[in-house]
This record gives structure tokens, sequence and C-alpha cells, in this order.
């Protein structure tokens, strides 16, 4: 299909006039020669037409019928080059209208049967309807001033003169009819133009649908499917327009409801390695099963819908309770911390205290978590040099830190290596990581090795950013689900820290994974945008 419309230049043209319209105007002028014919040769037309010139008359009656044949028989090869056509056939309608007036005397039929040339002339080629009706007017005055000047009597001043205004007030009328005409087959056109504009970006939007879509006639074939229906049923081939092949168990109950009126509403795969869909149905026109909609809703895209408001409904509710769950806990926190103040406490109530202080700071925490959760900024991306942020991360993060006995190392590359990432989502994402390595990635009884390492991916890949520890590692069921949100193994734990670093990783169009580490240990890799064209050399890393 078609990604785009282009829109048709409807202005109104010579070139737009039908070619039915120019054979009617050819075939009048075959009837106006007849008649002339008839009133030269007609031994009838004696009695009541004066014919003062009969071989004049009979040579031009009879040129003219002839030109007129040629002009109808060529009435498509002359569409080509219409303006012209039209002025030159109307200056011979004239021509011959004038010599059969000299022929004939005492009469106007002539110049009443010119009066529809010069009118329909202003209505294909509105632009000239005032010179057509000139150079009628001439074309019937010529013979008359002729027969003064010879001294004929010929037809009286007067309605000649009636008959010259006449041409005038035709041409201004049809002029003024076929504007509105040509205005009204403009808007016709443009209205044609934008519902054909409409029905391509209908059938481009329910295209990119991610509900099936598909129309079924009275006898099960299908007449239109979209591609998501197209998956759900087992990508059929194209040729395969029976429903009932292509997806019997759709087909079926299709049938169920056409009989009863009612859907089933129980999940199914329509096809192999395909996800469950729920088949729903509506007719096109009430009580009217010639035609019929299927829609195919995909039950994993409603479940993630359903786990994503479920989410930002808990997140307001978390942030909302957070906040008020904060100024009860630092109340707490002070007075704790006055009371520990106290010379009079023993050991025990000190003890007590210090149990107090360290369950504030953990409920504290986790306020602090929920409240990043539903605030989230937007992200502000710039170019870093990734060594040099390494090196300074991990030094920032020693002196902030009492580290003990447990190691923290920055690992870089010796080469320049740019990276386009938020540096402030990048320092809380890796200080979680950094955290939980230490935390967590240690043997028993054993300090913790933790290392910060800057690379760039084998094959010419982007920049990655790891966290790596010498633990026990993550079991793989465990780290299946170790990003969703509030998942924790520990009972201590809030189960948000690795969920929104990775959020965060995501706002920065970086990735977050868990990667194993062979002989024990995790590594959480981070794969950042390149900032430009980087070296894809592999160079052994050196340790800070």
């Amino acid at each position: 299909m078609s990604t785009g419309t282009q829109l048709l230049d409807t202005t109104a043209s010579p070139g737009d006039i039908t070619r039915r319209e120019l054979y009617f105007f050819n075939l009048y002028r075959c009837l106006e020669a007849v008649v002339y014919v008839g009133l030269v040769f007609s031994p009838f037309a004696m009695d009541w037409v004066k014919l003062s010139r009969p071989l004049l008359g009979q040579v031009a009656s009879s040129t003219y019928l002839v030109i007129a044949v040629a002009l109808l028989i060529g009435t498509e090869r002359l569409r080509s080059s219409l303006a012209a056509t039209i002025s030159a056939s109307l200056l011979i309608d004239i021509v011959a209208g004038s010599l059969v007036l000299v022929a004939l005397t005492g009469h106007s039929l002539v110049p009443m049967m010119l009066l529809v040339n010069v009118g329909i002339a202003a209505l294909l080629l509105p632009h000239r309807a005032y010179l057509f009706a000139i150079i009628a007017a001439i074309g019937i005055v010529s013979p008359h001033v002729y027969d003064l000047l010879s001294g004929s009597t010929g037809e009286n001043s007067v309605e000649t003169l009636a008959i010259v205004v006449a041409y005038f007030i035709v041409a201004a009328l049809l002029r003024y009819l076929g504007g509105h005409m040509r205005a009204a087959e403009d808007l016709a056109a443009r209205r044609g133009v934008d519902l054909l504009n409409l029905e391509q970006i209908n059938d481009l939007i329910i295209q990119r649908m991610k509900t099936g879509v598909l129309l079924v006639d009275r006898a099960n074939h299908i007449l239109r499917i979209n591609e998501s229906a197209w998956h759900l049923i087992g990508n059929p081939p194209p040729n395969q327009r029976e429903l009932g092949s292509a997806a019997p168990e759709l087909s079926r109950r299709l049938y169920h409801w056409r009989h009863t009126g009612k859907s089933e509403q129980t999940a199914v795969a329509l096809a192999h390695d395909v996800p469950e869909v729920i088949p729903r149905f509506t007719r096109l026109a009430p009580n009217d099963d010639t035609n019929v909609l299927i829609f195919l809703d995909d039950t994993s895209l409603l479940s993630r819908r359903a786990e994503e408001l479920t989410l930002s409904s808990l997140g307001r509710l978390s942030a909302s309770i957070a906040h008020e769950i904060r100024n009860p806990l630092a109340a707490i926190r002070y007075s704790a911390q006055l009371l520990a103040e106290s010379p009079e406490l023993n050991a025990e109530d000190k003890r007590l205290v210090d149990i107090i202080n360290n369950h504030c700071t953990r409920a504290n925490d986790v306020v602090e978590n929920i409240l990043q959760l539903s605030r989230r900024e937007r992200s502000r991306p710039e170019t870093i040099d990734l060594n040099a942020w390494v090196l300074a991360f991990v030094e920032d993060y020693k002196q902030s830190n009492d580290l003990g006995q447990d190691q923290l190392r920055a690992v870089t590359h010796n080469r320049t290596l740019e990276a386009m990432v938020d540096p402030q989502h990048l320092q809380q994402v890796v200080w979680n990581l950094v955290q939980n390595a230490l935390r967590y990635g240690r043997q028993p009884n054993q300090p913790a090795r933790v290392s910060v390492v800057a690379r760039l991916a084998v094959d010419k890949g982007p920049p990655l950013l790891e966290v790596i520890d010498r633990g026990p590692g993550i079991p793989p069921k465990v780290a299946a689900q170790i990003f969703e949100p509030f998942y924790t193994t520990h009972e201590y734990g809030t189960g948000l820290g690795l969920y929104l670093a990775k959020q965060m990783s995501e706002a920065s169009q970086a990735s977050l994974e868990y990667v194993p580490v062979a002989g024990g240990g995790a590594c959480f890799r981070i794969t950042l945008t390149p900032a430009g064209a980087l070296l894809a050399s592999r160079i052994t890393p050196q340790s800070a």
C-alpha cells in the first residue's frame, strides 16, 4: 500500500472539458449545416425564403456540411488543442452563416442559429466569450451592410441590432453560468480527492493497527485483512482467501456467532507460534450478515496495557503515600538521634536506638526510591568521555563511602571513548549498580571485588559500561525477573533499584542487561549510544 497520497490539480482549464461536451457541439454544427443545405436546396423553401444568390448559398452550405462532419468525426483528436479548435470552428460557423445570409434574403433563422454557437462557445471557453460575441456580431452585420451597399432589400436594421445585443447577453449569461458550473466541478473534484486521500489514510491506519482486522462476506470469503490479522492467523498464502482454510477455529466461532448472536470470550491461538487472541464480531449494518468485521485482540498486548496502567496507578498511589510517610519518619529519626545523645542511656537502650536509626534509614531509602520512580526527569543527553567519566566516578564513590576491605577499581580504554548519555542519569544508574555489587556480589566471608569497565563492544560495536563483581552470580530464574518492579530476593530490598536503573538507561537511549560471568560473578552491562565515529581496533584494557 502506498504510504502517501498525491493531490490532483482540479483547476478548471480547457483540457478539463469532457469529450461529450465537444461531441454535442460538433453534432449541433452538423444539424446547423443540414438546415443551411435544406434552405438553399429544398424546392419547398422557395415559398418563404428568397434565394437571391443560389450558387453562393449552395457552395457555402455544402462546404460547411463537409467541414461539420469532419469535425464531428475528429472530435477526439481535436481535444489536444481545444481552445484553438473551438475558436477556429466558431469562425467557420460565422463565415458559413454570413455567406448563407448573403445568399438568402428576408428571414432571421441563420442569425438565431448562430446564437446557439455563440452560447456554447462562451460556455466552453468563458475567457473568450465576448470575443466570440463580437465576431458573430460582425458576421451577421456584414451581409446586412453588403445588402445596403448593393441596393438590395435586406433585413430590418432594428432586428439585426436586437440579435447583436442578444449575442452579448447570451455570452455574458453563459460565461457566468459556466463559471459556476466549473466551480461546482472543482469542488466536486476536490471532495473526490479528499475522499480518496481519506480512504488511503484509513487503509494505512488499519494496516498499522496492532489489533487484527478482517472483513468477511456471507460465504466466509476474506475481503480485506490487515497485517496484524495476517500474522495472528499464521501468515497464510496470499491466494488463500477462504476463512475456513486460513483459520478454521475462527471460522467456527464466526458460525457460532452468526447463529446464536453470542461470542466466545475465551482466548485462542489461531495458528502455531502466534499469540492468543480474543475474536470479536460486528455487522457493518444492523440485521445484515452480508459482511462481518472481525477484530482479533492480542491478549499479550491487553495484558501489557493492563500492567502499564496498574504500574502507573501504583506509582501515583505510592508517591502519595511516600509523601505522607516522609514527615513522621523524619520526626522519628530526629527524636532517635536526640535520644542517642542522652547520657542516661544504658547499653541496651543505645542498641535499641541504633535499631530505630537503621530502620529509619532503610524506610527513607524506600521512600526516596518510590519518589524517584514517580518523578523521573526527562533525559538530557550530552557527549562524554567515558574513560574520564569512569575514573571520576570511582574516585568520587571512594571518597563518599568507606569501602573497608572491599575493592572498587576502574578499567578504562587507552584511547578516547565517547558516548551520548545523560551524565546525571548515568551517575544514578552506576551508583545503584555498584552499591548492589558491593552488597551482594561477594563470596562468603570475603571482601567484595567490583570493577567499573569502559570498553568497546566487539566487531566495531557501541561503547559499553560494565559493573562486574566476583560474587556467586544470579541464578537464571531470578535473572529473568530482576528488572521487574517490586521484585526482590532480599528481605530488606524494595525491588525498585534495578527497575529504576533500567528505566533511566532507556530514557538516555541506552540499554541495561544482566550478563553472567564465566567462573562466577555478575556483570551488569550498559550499552550506550556512540557520539561519533569510534576507533574499532581492539585494544587490551588497562587497570586504573
